[in-house]
């Protein structure tokens, strides 16, 4: 029996994981406050650890008032990364809710938002009786009061899932016409409803931080972030309205998150203002070529110790497969620039397992690294006892949906294992440099995940019953190589397509053939280009 609201449509919002990581995220927040400034609603969070449990490993509750997660009549999932798609069928096991949708024939109803709702829906999608595809808006909104006017009415579940699968931005399983286009809360130049964190935490992986999202969207066009293509068109959020955040929430520290920040024109303004208030802050990722030497000194000034820039590919040629359009001397001038005012800690990322990759370009790679190491020597900020530690941080490439790589096969994980290896014998003659990796394991698990079909709910069903992934994988009747191990013929159709993002495939296509040739072309850099026709969001911006 649902919790007595007094008329308001009672609405778990589930977020996998544990409190810890859930307050760490924007997504759902920006969803939360949406919803729970609506009086017609009655919005309660839930937490559930890694097993799919509550803190005292019994049935999920929420933090407002202990309600048991089966109690609601709708339970909205908050879903970031692929690995959560066990977090959910362990969550309504735990609950007793039963996981598969067609085992749920009257409510609650199961509703899932977030990146893999717009990237690629269908492995989870026997779960899900209906997905949010897209951003959190007024529609979203309405779509839950309507559901609230259908339950009072006495209306069931089925009739209400008919009555909304054609909606623009839901997506139900079996029912909608596809493909379902993505809702974007707002286009233009301008991000008028920037994320932020509702709830600000000792216990958050950025601890005591309010979260403001600086910008969605990148205008870069990487071919290899989903990113750059799922949230287009790049929008910058307006000062003043960060500053009003800023000024209701008062926090002792912000949290810069953003695709692009140094592609935000107002960031140095910004944190000069921040700075004047006395209020702390730290910054996600920046591009090189976005380092100047003003923005350096400032940062220093305020205690910034740490810099992170994201190199990516391991040669220029790699890069230019990725289109990543960084100029390697800018890298290297932001790193003199580093080391001259005394950074205590630069970070660098590459993405290790491209199509085609040879040994060679990890050769190039030794080589740009000593010139980094060089230019940390020559440098007096660099040269002083505690010279600026380097840790280099590689990851596997995971072709995603809804970028040109979707053709592309993954490495094996013999194949991304050697090539580790090798990056830790390159980097073990430097004093202060350091190589972190992930997972090969969890970057192929990934993979599947991400590219899988409806098939994948079975083996995900089988990680939730017998112990996690790796022991999924000795059951499961399927054949990962199937989804990872083959290019992809230009006109094989993709499971995810039964959502549009607005870009075209054929924009796409075009974008993996130009990869092969190793050819940069231009990025998005917003509705304001006058393009739009070259990759499709025309049918979005007109």
């Amino acid at each position: 029996m649902a919790p007595d609201h007094g008329g308001r449509l009672p609405t778990a919002i589930v977020v996998p994981g544990g409190e810890a990581l859930a307050v760490s995220t924007l997504g759902w927040q920006a969803v939360y406050r949406l919803l729970a400034e609506e009086p017609r609603m009655a919005v309660e969070r839930v937490f559930p650890d890694k097993t799919g449990h509550g803190p005292d490993g019994g049935e999920p509750v929420s933090r407002e008032a202990s309600h048991p997660l089966s109690s609601f009549p709708v339970l909205a999932f908050s879903v970031t990364y692929e690995e959560d798609y066990l977090l959910l069928a362990r969550t309504l096991e735990a609950s007793g809710v039963p996981p598969l949708a067609a085992e749920r024939p009257d409510f609650p109803l199961v509703l899932a938002g977030g990146p893999p709702a717009f990237l690629n829906p269908a492995p989870i999608a026997p779960f899900v009786d209906l997905f949010w595809v897209g951003e959190a808006n007024e529609d979203h909104l309405q779509l839950l009061l309507d559901l609230r006017e259908h339950i009072f009415a006495g209306g069931s579940k089925s009739d209400f899932l008919e009555a909304v699968k054609d909606r623009p931005g839901v997506y139900v399983p079996g029912r909608s016409k596809t493909p379902v286009r993505r809702v974007v809360s707002a286009l233009g130049s301008k991000l008028p409803d920037p994320a932020w964190s509702c709830f600000v935490s000792p216990t958050a992986t950025f601890k005591d931080t309010l979260l403001l999202e600086v910008n969605r969207g990148c205008p870069y066009g990487c071919r290899f972030c989903a990113a750059g293509y799922i949230y287009r068109p790049p929008r910058h959020a307006d000062i003043d309205v960060m500053k009003d955040v800023v000024e209701r929430t008062n926090p002792l520290k912000v949290g810069l998150v953003g695709t692009a920040l140094t592609d935000w024109p107002d960031l140095l303004p910004f944190l000069k203002w921040l700075k004047e208030r006395k209020t702390k802050f730290s910054l996600s990722s920046m591009r090189a070529d976005g380092i100047t030497e003003e923005l350096l000194v400032f940062l220093r000034q305020c205690g910034i110790r740490t810099i992170t820039l994201a190199l990516e590919g391991a040669s220029e040629r790699l890069r230019n497969m990725a289109s990543k359009k960084l100029d390697p001397d800018d890298f290297l001038k932001a790193v003199r620039l580093c080391a001259r005012y005394g950074v205590n800690h630069l970070k660098s990322y590459i993405i290790v397992g491209w199509p085609g990759e040879t040994d060679e370009d990890y050769e190039e790679l030794s080589s740009f690294m000593q010139r980094i190491i060089d230019i940390r020597s020559e440098e007096p900020g660099g040269r002083k006892k505690s010279f600026m530690r380097i840790t280099l941080g590689a990851s596997c490439l995971v072709p995603k949906p809804w970028t040109p790589f979707q053709w592309a096969p993954m490495a094996t994980e013999e194949q991304l294992d050697r090539r580790l290896k090798q990056l830790r014998k390159l980097v073990k003659p430097y004093k202060g440099l350091t190589l972190t990796h992930d997972s090969p394991f969890q970057a192929r698990l990934q993979g599947l995940l991400a590219r899988g079909d409806e098939r994948i709910a079975d083996f995900i069903m089988l990680a939730a019953k017998h112990g996690g992934w790796k022991k999924a994988l000795k059951r499961w009747d399927g054949d990962p190589s199937e989804y990872l191990d083959r290019v992809r013929a230009d006109d094989e159709p993709f499971p995810w397509e039964c959502v549009d993002i607005g870009v075209r495939r054929a924009f796409m296509l075009r974008e993996w053939h130009q990869a092969q040739k190793a050819v940069v072309t231009p990025g998005c850099p917003g509705i304001d280009c006058g393009d739009c026709k070259r990759c499709g969001m025309q049918d979005f911006t007109s």
